[in-house]
């Protein structure tokens, strides 16, 4: 894919799959699946996505939300072909001016971002979906023009968008309890309510390790919430081009499968983070490999 750019946009990309493999093991594994042509721009998609979320959440910046707006100064400046020397921008322009990515997803996301330096919590779903559209729901609607599909883009873009929002969701469940010690909770407060629950009471079984049938009957209900966007992004699959479908089942599968050992768990995931086994991540990539490897070789 980067057979015609300049070093400063290779080194971009090679910066860009780094913080992939570092900080997303299960979507970088997914990734493996895809043509070497398409892997790196998903990786240049990641990096961005990466870059900015570390400006708010690593508690390095001294002054993130000035880090936001040169990020996205930069972009713009990028996008106009007045290149900043950004480690991951180049390779990011470079994807969008490929695929035709509308920029407009990019800033969207950044929206997102500077919401999580003044908004700690969410009164309902609507409210929290707002911003999961811009923080996930985007980043599904950029990687459709690289996956591809097989109908009509319009078509296959509502999918993509609830794939990015199963996968936030999923996030937020299974790190509820490192985004209370940053002081945010991303779980609609009146669905918590309904079952008795308040952030008091999820700060106390943080912090104690104890479980509490409210909790872990409000847990439940969003876990189910959650099984629902999944079966919504899973009609998108079919829609994509055979090349890419085992890429995205996978990831699909695994993620999915973190709200499973939620529920094995009892859903007591204040105090611990789940994760998916590593027999249970095998058993489902290597069957993944050989439908990617046979998609390549048939295109079916």
């Amino acid at each position: 894919m980067t057979d015609l750019a300049t070093p400063d946009v290779t080194a971009a990309y090679a910066r860009c799959r780094e913080l992939n493999a570092r900080h997303g093991r299960t979507f970088f594994l997914a990734t493996r699946m895809l043509s070497p042509a398409q892997r790196p721009a998903v990786h240049a998609l990641y990096g961005f996505a990466r870059w900015a979320d570390e400006i708010v959440d690593s508690g390095e910046s001294a002054d993130p939300a000035t880090e936001l707006k040169l990020l996205e100064a930069q972009l713009t400046d990028e996008l106009a072909g007045r290149p900043t020397g950004h480690p991951v921008l180049a390779a990011l322009v470079d994807t969008a001016a490929r695929y035709s990515i509308d920029p407009s997803l990019f800033t969207e996301f950044l929206a997102s971002m500077r919401m999580d330096l003044t908004v700690t919590s969410y009164p309902d779903f609507p409210a929290l979906e707002r911003y999961v559209h811009g923080s996930a729901a985007v980043i599904g609607l950029q990687l459709l023009p690289v996956f591809g599909t097989v109908v009509p883009r319009a078509e296959a873009e509502p999918p993509a968008a609830a794939l990015g929002r199963a996968f936030q969701l999923t996030n937020f469940l299974r790190d509820v309890g490192e985004d209370l010690d940053r002081g945010r909770l991303y779980l609609p407060e009146d669905v918590l309510a309904a079952y008795g629950v308040d952030r008091e009471l999820l700060v106390r079984c943080r912090r104690t390790g104890q479980s509490d049938q409210r909790v872990r009957r409000a847990f439940q209900h969003l876990v189910a919430h959650t099984f629902a966007v999944y079966r919504e992004a899973a009609v998108g699959v079919p829609m994509l081009r055979p090349v890419s479908r085992p890429c995205v089942r996978t990831a699909l599968t695994l993620y999915r499968g973190i709200l499973d050992e939620i529920a094995a768990a009892d859903y007591q995931v204040l105090d611990r983070r789940v994760a998916v086994p590593n027999s249970r991540r095998l058993a489902v990539a290597v069957p993944g490999f050989a439908r990617a490897l046979m998609a390549r070789v048939t295109g079916r």
